[in-house]
């Protein structure tokens, strides 16, 4: 079973690997993957994603790493909307459940129209690979299922990875290694464990 530290060294060749480029799974299955990890660890993943980053994105290879936090998509939605002082307010009159549903309302999550999913779309580009982060600061806001439900009908031409403080055994989610959330059978695991 290889360590933390080995499995992160294994992403760069995954990522610029011709066949993960292309997008495509054996079966022709878009290119959603999961890089789950002990969440003890989420700091030492949060620093190699941005060597990640600098690494690819300044090494005129074509391919550029378009990373997302989830936790500041919401944020700045939120901020951009006029909604965030709104919530400090709410969550002061009416505590921390009412806030998560009304946010989740206010960005249309799981709908046609979600804000969230709408952000990453009109940011991704030709020769992308998105980058899923904050999925633990997002929560319980968004989980991680409905975002890769979601994005899976609008983002097809790129690859995709979550970085998943938890587990990920090709079909079940959990968060932390203690919260299930729903089954999810798309996404392939980036490096094995």
């Amino acid at each position: 079973m290889p360590t933390i530290h080995e499995r992160l060294d294994m992403i760069i060749p995954k990522i610029t690997d011709p066949t993960f480029l292309q997008n495509k799974g054996l079966g022709n299955e878009i290119g959603f993957h999961i890089f789950d990890y002990n969440p003890k660890y989420e700091l030492l993943v949060r620093e190699h994603i941005t060597f990640i980053k600098k690494r690819i994105n300044n090494n005129n290879t074509g391919i550029h790493i378009r990373e997302f936090d989830l936790y500041e998509v919401i944020l700045e939605i939120l901020s951009e909307k006029g909604y965030l002082q709104k919530n400090f307010a709410l969550e002061a009159k009416k505590g921390s459940e009412f806030v998560i549903n009304a946010t989740k309302k206010a960005l249309r999550l799981t709908l046609n129209n979600d804000m969230v999913v709408q952000y990453i779309s009109d940011r991704v580009q030709e020769h992308d690979i998105v980058f899923l982060t904050g999925i633990g600061k997002a929560y319980p806001v968004i989980r991680s299922h409905s975002i890769l439900n979601n994005l899976h009908g609008v983002i097809d031409h790129v690859p995709v990875v979550m970085f998943f403080p938890g587990s990920y055994d090709g079909l079940e989610l959990v968060l932390f290694n203690e919260i299930k959330d729903d089954n999810y059978y798309r996404a392939f695991q980036l490096i094995e464990n």
